[in-house]
């Protein structure tokens, strides 16, 4: 009942904001020969887990995005967890995550 109120306030004090907005951005990591960027989005006082990976091949750098449904309440949670998934990803796909040479892609 409360968000209900306060969603009603917004559109009064200035509009409704966005529910997602970027968190700060963090330090990225090597693993292996890719390059783990996290990227976790504020919902709210959460934060969901979200990131990039990226590689250079023959001269061009390509890039995974991955968004989960996991959400955190502490954005250094969210970043720990978001290069542990990244690795996972990395280490599960091998050579076959970058593969198919597109230039960006979800996975």
């Amino acid at each position: 009942m409360a968000s209900f109120f306060s969603g009603i306030l917004s559109l009064f004090s200035g509009g409704a904001k966005s529910a997602e907005a970027a968190a700060p951005a963090a330090e990225p990591q090597v693993h292996g020969d890719c390059m783990i960027h996290p990227t976790p989005i504020r919902e709210g006082n959460q934060f969901r887990l979200a990131g990039r990976i990226e590689k250079e091949v023959a001269g061009e750098v390509l890039v995974r995005n991955f968004i989960r449904a996991d959400v955190f309440t502490s954005l250094d949670d969210a970043l720990d967890c978001t290069y542990r998934k990244a690795r996972q990803i990395i280490d599960q796909n091998g050579a076959s995550l970058f593969s198919d040479g597109e230039k960006s892609r979800s996975v």
